[in-house]
């Protein structure tokens, strides 16, 4: 029998369970029928970031943002590179510090863009300031 995991739809918030040898065949919500990875990152609010966070057997990196931050625009299309060469090992979110400032100061964040990387709800590593799309997927990869 073949492990399987638990993923939350990006679209529906539907909590799927597949078989872990299907995450890279482009699966599809249960509930919704959309694909549970595009290759983008998702833009998560604190209704949305719970169940991500808590749900899902795949890590959960975040980058902490805000759109008048320089350096956050400038990571923006690097952190959806690294979305397209890290799923399906890792669902990519983003948070808006601005719209979600009670969410952001529960993750002490003190400086922007911040990446947060968890695995099975807890934070596993913490990285401040902009990075390139290689360098996100190397910091990511030497953590898990």
């Amino acid at each position: 029998m073949s492990e399987s995991l638990h993923l939350v739809c990006p679209h529906c918030q539907a909590v799927n369970r597949l078989p872990a040898a299907r995450l890279s065949q482009n699966p599809k919500c249960g509930q919704c029928h959309q694909t549970l990875f595009s290759g983008h990152p998702l833009a998560l609010n604190a209704k949305s970031f719970a169940p991500h966070l808590t749900r899902n057997d795949i890590p959960l990196l975040v980058d902490f943002w805000a759109d008048w931050c320089g350096p956050c625009k400038m990571m923006a299309p690097a952190f959806a590179q690294a979305a397209q060469l890290l799923e399906p090992r890792v669902r990519l979110g983003k948070v808006d510090t601005e719209a979600e400032q009670q969410l952001s100061a529960g993750y002490n964040i003190r400086s922007i863009p911040t990446l947060i990387l968890f695995k099975s709800g807890r934070e596993l590593a913490r990285q401040s300031g902009a990075l390139s799309a290689p360098d996100i997927v190397r910091w990511v990869q030497s953590q898990l």
